[in-house]
């Protein structure tokens, strides 16, 4: 289908399903995250360096974007949180930032997409092929620095997320210009493409910092269930977000035929008129903006804002009541704020 298109915390808005204390949250995470991101960064540029200039250029546009960095971050908290001190843990939290960036990268390629965190696609600038190879490098370094730290079990965790995120991929090819697509394939999907990521860093912090089985599954649960809300509340961003928040074109997903939740949930739920004019609007090769302006209203009419987000909030109880074997800690209040984060979140 041919369509038209057209940093660590960005500002909260308040929202019925936000805490009356976000912006409190907010600053309380980026002040205790701030020297974890710090050792974040200055390891991705270390770990970018590539004799083939071509690599860490593309390696340095799409990972100095201003990316959230959620990933590495939750896996050194999860180290932590199971007793970890120290600082051999940054590569590995690097690991799932490469991971995260080469699936953008390969995401932009078969989404034809143009803009990536307000600015363009790196395949815009390089090209396809360039892009390509380019993941398929961060994919590779990552798998290097994974294999550094001698753990088949960390290999196993991070091989079973990235084989998921492979299969995510694939369903979500399936599923294009599917309108017909319901809810629980399509959380099938997110969970593939999204949550397995997420949930893999929690995971893998977990054994690195050695704790038990129960801990272990406990983060992972937590991960899993925060990557679900994470994805959800960027469903309905695409309906509500600006151009300016989100980095790219609002109404981004119809223009490249994925129907999201909130428009599967308007389109299970509308009348017959409602119903016709989406599916025309879905399947038009090319989407204008008066067409996307009618599928947010409708959509807005219908509850799938309101649903979409009552789902994520779900999700967000499921992640901070998993970690909740453990004692109260620093750490684990950290997470917690975290997760009630993603909910009130604008990009």
């Amino acid at each position: 289908m041919n369509k038209l298109t057209t940093s660590v915390l960005e500002p909260l808005v308040s929202c019925s399903l936000c805490p009356p204390e976000a912006e409190t949250i907010k600053e309380r995470i980026y002040v205790q995250i701030k020297p974890d991101l710090d050792r974040i960064e200055a390891e991705i540029q270390r770990q970018l360096n590539s004799s083939v200039p071509l690599i860490s250029k593309v390696g340095q546009y799409i990972l100095g974007s201003g990316g959230k960095r959620l990933r590495p971050l939750l896996l050194i908290l999860a180290a932590r949180l199971c007793g970890y001190q120290g600082n051999a843990d940054a590569p590995l939290a690097v690991v799932f930032e490469f991971v995260h960036a080469a699936s953008l990268l390969h995401d932009d390629v078969v989404d034809h997409a143009e803009f990536r965190r307000n600015q363009p696609a790196a395949k815009t600038i390089w090209g396809n092929p360039a892009v390509v190879l380019v993941g398929d490098f961060l994919y590779s370094k990552s798998i290097l620095m994974a294999v550094q730290y001698s753990s088949i079990r960390i290999l196993e965790v991070l091989s079973d997320a990235t084989t998921r995120m492979a299969e995510g991929e694939v369903l979500q090819l399936v599923h294009a210009d599917n309108l017909e697509i319901d809810e629980a394939e399509y959380l099938q999907v997110v969970t593939r493409k999204t949550a397995v990521l997420i949930s893999a860093a929690c995971h893998i912090g977990a054994i690195f910092g050695q704790g038990d089985t129960a801990q272990q599954q406990a983060l992972s649960t937590y991960g899993h269930s925060l990557g679900i809300a994470f994805q959800l509340i960027d469903d309905t961003l695409d309906y509500t977000g600006d151009v300016e928040e989100l980095g790219k074109p609002v109404g981004n997903d119809i223009q490249e035929g994925k129907a999201t939740l909130p428009l599967i949930y308007a389109f299970r739920h509308q009348g017959k008129n409602d119903k016709k004019r989406l599916r025309r609007i879905f399947a038009a090769d090319e989407i204008l903006p008066e067409d996307f302006h009618e599928v947010r209203d409708i959509v807005a009419r219908s509850g799938g804002i309101e649903y979409t987000r009552r789902l994520a909030t779900q999700y967000v109880r499921q992640a901070k009541e998993a970690i909740h074997i453990f004692p109260s800690h620093p750490t684990r209040r950290l997470l917690e704020d975290i997760a009630d984060y993603v909910i009130c979140r604008r990009v």
